[in-house]
């Protein structure tokens, strides 16, 4: 062991000083060979040797060439250290550079997380404290000698929710005791190895997120109580729209009693203003209603097959009156390539088009409303257009107006009126049913907007029309260039009928000899003896005479001045009577005004001599109900509460004369409706009773309140004010529960 040392440190000597090394190692050739040639020598001049000059010659020379050798290896050795040695010196340099470097890494690291505001600890896999920044030990006032190999840690008031992401790194929020309070940290917390020969540590750095998370909190709560201020302000709407809802109930049902009874013309123009300020006063609530609905996400959208047709043309029907009191007209167009029945929500999208075609009738003054329904851009997808002659809309009101509460200016909403709120709930129902909305308009040029709505065909669908072949069957068209006959001409086009439209009775009357025309339409606007003489005119040159006339013309009609024509036409026209005067027999045809299938038609007669139980607690309503009920032919018997109402049903079912129908009213004293309708129900099934129809009576229009009316057993629901139209529908033959609506 001592010889191996000894040898070791020589080594090292030699290492450190090459050049003694060199000249010991040399010195000590040199002695050997000089000892070795000595002793030659003297051995050779010595008495008893033989000398030979010859063997002394061989002699020296080898031990000069042995020499030589020695001395040869000994400094290529030499050089081989020296070269050995450059290179370990440069390896060491470059380790001592890359220590340097390293240190210098160490220290930043070091600087750096002492400098972070963050709280930095590493922990061992014992959980004891290895390291802490400044951070950390200002934040727990604890010195870092406290802390370094301790397995302290931070008190915790509230753990929040942890994650973990996909590189391993645990996240979490801790709410822990500090010596400035409770203080919110949010925690990355990932595995790192210092050393390559150590095992891995726990690296948790925290960060103070406590002013984010109260603020977090803060509109978390606010966002609650604003949740809860909107369903306060939607239950506040329902419930006012229910206490507004009966009184207005009472003023259009009197007033429509009233204008049935004989009055003066002073008396029935106050009524009917009474009348008309009420459907106004109730078209606002049902807007207010609408916007909350869709505000509070409660738009449930069905989605059932409906024809197309038919919804069209009932629409601009239903505003011809108004189009027509403002001496203007209205007309649609249905596109044949579309199919005839499709999938969606028919009332939502009746809301939005009356809306709209409602809104287009009150801004135009001359001309006219269209409606007019095609193939949308993409498959799939219908087009519905209501283009108008009116004001317009300047550029820059076209986003605003689409706003709740917004209108183009002011001098329009002092003009015309309205909340604001049409076109910001027909937006979103549009939206609503994956749709979208467009509009384009210029000052004093109109205003069409176009609404694309997705709907797919039904499993039956067909055409919407079976268009007749008009091929090579002319028609002339005499009116005045209107939107109706500009899409009178653009139907026949498409049916395949060579049209000519004529603006002037003279001429019509002057072109009818050049050709054998299939068919002459002659619009009433010409004036009665212009509309007779044309068709005197066309009984030797048209097959078919058909004359066009507004509700309000046919009724002034005198028979005499029909005796030319063999059809005629109530605008605006369906084009399902279009095609059926165009085909028909051609015998000659005076109007009646129960007859004409393109007439609105009336409600159906209801059902007389009914014996019904109406509960409603509203004097006034009850009044109502007993004077149209009577009005009707049947038997109305009238009780203030659910409790009354359920007493006076029982004895009648259980003696044998049961009641047709029971009008229940929903909210009433004592016992409400719904618990009424289960009382019945339950008595019924307990003693096997004949079913008795119930419909529900009710100002509520939310869906929760229909489905609470059904889910009790009801049959049917009837809003209030109380349409007498629906009314006698539903008492009608005692339809089915389904086919009542609301």
């Amino acid at each position: 062991m001592v010889h191996l040392r000894l040898k070791t440190r020589i080594r090292r000597l030699a290492r450190r000083y090459p050049r003694i090394n060199f000249t010991i190692r040399s010195f000590l050739i040199f002695s050997a060979t000089f000892g070795g040639a000595y002793g030659f020598l003297a051995g050779t001049r010595s008495s008893a040797s033989t000398y030979d000059p010859h063997a002394f010659a061989i002699g020296a020379s080898f031990l000069f060439a042995l020499a030589c050798v020695a001395l040869a290896m000994l400094s290529m050795r030499m050089r081989w250290l020296r070269h050995k040695m450059r290179k370990i010196a440069a390896h060491n340099e470059a380790l001592i550079d890359r220590n340097w470097e390293l240190k210098e890494a160490e220290e930043r690291a070091r600087s750096l997380f002492e400098s972070q505001s963050d709280l930095i600890v590493l922990r061992d896999w014992q959980g004891r404290i290895t390291y802490a920044n400044e951070a950390f030990c200002a934040f727990t006032h604890k010195s870092r000698a406290e802390l370094l190999g301790s397995d302290f840690t931070l008190p915790v008031i509230e753990q929040g929710e942890a994650a973990t992401e996909t590189n391993g790194t645990r996240v979490h929020d801790q709410r822990v005791e500090s010596a400035t309070g409770p203080r919110w940290i949010a925690w990355r917390e990932s595995l790192v190895r210092p050393d390559a020969d150590r095992p891995a540590e726990l690296q948790c750095v925290g960060r103070d997120v406590t002013d984010r998370t109260e603020t977090e909190r803060a509109l978390g709560d606010a966002r609650d109580h604003a949740n809860a201020a909107n369903r306060a302000k939607s239950r506040f709407l329902a419930m006012a729209s229910h206490e507004i809802r009966t009184p207005m109930n009472g003023i259009i049902g009197m007033s429509g009693l009233l204008l049935d009874t004989p009055l003066t013309p002073e008396q029935a123009t106050y009524a009917r203003a009474v009348r008309t300020s009420g459907e106004s006063l109730l078209s606002l609530i049902e807007e207010l209603l609408d916007f909350s609905k869709i505000e509070a996400g409660k738009i449930d959208l069905e989605q059932r097959p409906f024809e197309l047709a038919p919804l069209i043309e009932e629409i601009t029907e239903l505003l011809a009156p108004r189009a027509q009191a403002r001496q203007i007209e209205i007309a649609c167009y249905i596109d044949e390539r579309l199919p005839r029945e499709v999938v969606g929500d028919a009332a939502r999208l009746r809301q939005v088009l009356l809306n709209l075609a409602g809104n287009a009738i009150k801004f135009t003054s001359v001309g006219g409303v269209a409606l007019i329904v095609e193939p949308g851009i993409w498959p799939g997808e219908i087009s519905f257009l209501v283009r108008d002659t009116g004001i317009g809309i300047a550029p820059e009101a076209q986003q605003r107006i689409f706003r709740e509460f917004e209108q183009a200016d002011d001098r329009i909403a002092r003009n015309y009126g309205g909340t604001g709120l049409g076109l910001s709930i027909s937006e979103r129902l549009v939206r609503r049913m994956g749709g979208r909305i467009a509009l384009q308009s210029a000052p004093g040029e109109g205003a069409t907007f176009e609404v694309s709505i997705p709907l797919k065909s039904s499993d039956t669908a067909m055409p919407v029309l079976a268009a007749p072949d008009m091929t090579g069957k002319p028609v002339m068209l005499v009116a005045p260039q209107t939107i109706e006959a500009s899409l009178v001409a653009r139907r026949l086009e498409r049916w395949g009928a060579p049209t000519c439209m004529v603006a002037d009775a003279s001429a019509a009357r002057a072109l009818l000899p050049e050709r054998n025309w299939h068919a002459v339409i002659v619009d009433h606007a010409f004036g009665a003896s212009d509309v007779q003489a044309l068709g005197e005119a066309a009984q030797h040159h048209a097959v078919h005479r058909i004359a066009m006339f507004t509700p309000a013309e046919r009724h002034d009609l005198q028979p005499a001045a029909m005796n030319a024509f063999n059809g005629y036409l109530v605008k605006p026209l369906r084009a399902a009577s279009l095609a059926a005067r165009l085909t028909a027999d051609t015998a000659p045809l005076v109007p009646d005004v129960e007859d004409e299938s393109n007439a609105v038609a009336a409600p159906a007669r209801a059902a007389k001599g009914l014996s019904i139980l109406v509960a409603e607690d509203n004097e006034i309503n009850a009044l109502l109900m007993r004077s149209l009920l009577t009005r009707l032919g049947h038997r109305p018997v009238i009780s203030v509460n659910g409790r009354e109402a359920f007493e006076s049903w029982l004895p009648a079912q259980t003696a044998g004369t049961p009641y047709d129908v029971v009008l229940m009213d929903v909210q009433m004293p004592e016992l409400d409706g719904i618990e009424a309708t289960r009382l019945i129900r339950a008595r019924e099934a307990d003693r096997s009773l004949t079913h008795t129809r119930i419909l529900a009576l009710t100002a509520n229009t939310l869906v929760e309140d229909r489905y609470a009316c059904f889910e009790a057993g009801m049959d049917g629901f009837l809003i209030k004010p109380l349409d007498r139209d629906k009314l006698i529908e539903a008492l009608d033959g005692l339809v089915p529960a389904s086919g009542v609506a609301a």
